[in-house]
């Protein structure tokens, strides 16, 4: 299981739901779920709720203050077209 805070600027993978097998970034997380922005989709003004069992964790972690939402599309692009490697062996 996760812990219940996840640090804002990490890396996710979606496990579950229409995001499923797609890279996000965590805006901010609660106790049982998390807010997660892709600055296309879900924008950093308008973040996604998803609970924290359909996420997987990556090790990394980006910094978010001053971050725009194109700045976090070119960073996602790398992620989602090559994937990280160690995620999708899990999957």
């Amino acid at each position: 299981m996760l812990s219940a805070a996840v640090e804002p600027g990490t890396v996710v993978l979606c496990r579950a739901g229409r995001e499923k097998g797609r890279f996000l970034v965590v805006i901010s997380s609660d106790s049982e779920c998390v807010y997660l922005a892709d600055g296309k989709e879900r924008k950093l003004s308008a973040p996604k709720k998803k609970n924290i069992k359909h996420i997987q964790l990556t090790s990394t972690v980006i910094g978010t203050a001053g971050i725009t939402d194109k700045a976090l599309r070119g960073y996602l692009s790398n992620f989602n077209i090559g994937g990280c490697e160690a995620c999708q062996r899990k999957m």
